[in-house]
């Protein structure tokens, strides 16, 4: 899966590596994308930092990637308004358990997590290529970049929603038993570690570039490619029920023509705080305006069971 179309176009002269000199980046980059940081290509400059601590997000041809971990459990809220709860989840056999505790902004949002995608699919896409940058869990890029790439409108009030959204995740606070990687984080941490505003306008406070620090088991998990290649009309979803099943439906049905589940714990699995009868309503509007990329949803009264179906494998109606 690709993003979509025009965004190379819209990015070309947008490129703005932030460690390298203006006039020597668009020599120094080639050597340290193909993995080879030591030597440039005859006639070119070396790459004069080949081992900098932060990843920059600079790719204009990649998948999308959602990190698995997050996609089986719900990590994220529905909500629309700041969610104060705290929130626990628990598989049925009791092996794998979370506690999602909020700040004082609430918990990070599914929209929220459109940050994540964006850096985990240019990370493990770097990964791929052999870059020496992606094994920082410092990431850096530039918010226009970003705003295009997860189908945002590029104003004013995109960038103060980045912000929030930057907040919250670096309040949300996580524990779990859940290994990413390999590895146990036994420690409670956040969605990520930090951030900071790395570069501003000239004339007022809006971001143009800004730094992330991936937490430790969110990285482990990229590091590990524990990830899963998701469709880009993820990011033209309106409502952030349709996202969590859209999550649901690529982590279950994986190579399977069909995957189905009952209804109440789907509901668990998606994180939803209604009332059963609300969510099962929620679910048949979705099945009716049917906008899921890739699967379609059968809602079966009788046996109070869900069935998504792989419009890619065996499914095309």
């Amino acid at each position: 899966m690709r993003p979509t179309a025009g965004l190379a176009e819209a990015k070309t002269d947008l490129i703005l590596d932030l460690e390298v000199p203006k006039e020597s980046q668009a020599d120094a980059l080639p050597a340290e994308v193909n993995g080879d940081a030591s030597k440039g290509k005859r006639g070119l400059l070396p790459v004069h930092h080949p081992n900098r601590d932060f990843f920059l997000c600079d790719l204009f041809d990649y998948a999308l990637k959602d990190d698995g971990v997050s996609m089986e459990a719900p990590i994220f809220t529905l909500a629309t308004k700041p969610d104060l709860s705290v929130w626990h989840w628990e598989s049925q056999d009791g092996s794998r358990a979370i506690t999602v505790t909020p700040s004082v902004l609430g918990r990070a949002t599914q929209f929220d997590k459109d940050l994540l995608i964006y850096v985990v699919s240019q990370m493990t896409e770097a990964l791929n290529r052999g870059r020496l940058d992606a094994n920082s869990r410092t990431v850096r890029f530039r918010v226009f970049d970003y705003l295009v790439s997860t189908n945002k409108l590029t104003g004013g009030k995109e960038y103060q929603r980045l912000q929030d959204a930057l907040e919250r995740l670096r309040g949300t606070s996580i524990k779990t038993n859940i290994k990413t990687g390999g590895q146990h984080v036994k420690e409670g941490f956040g969605i990520v570690d930090s951030w900071k505003i790395i570069e501003k306008t000239p004339d007022d406070d809006r971001m143009i570039a800004v730094e992330v620090s991936l937490s430790k088991w969110l990285f482990n998990a990229v590091q590990a490619h524990e990830v899963l290649t998701i469709n880009p009309d993820y990011f033209r979803l309106r409502k952030p029920i349709e996202r969590r099943l859209y999550e649901l439906a690529r982590k279950h049905c994986g190579n399977q023509a069909q995957f189905a589940i009952g209804v109440a714990l789907l509901q668990e699995k998606c994180g939803s705080k209604s009332a059963l009868f609300e969510f099962r309503r929620v679910l048949r509007e979705i099945i009716k305006t049917d906008t899921l990329p890739d699967y379609r949803i059968v809602l079966d009264d009788d046996r109070d069971q869900v069935t998504f179906h792989s419009r890619v494998r065996g499914d095309r109606s």
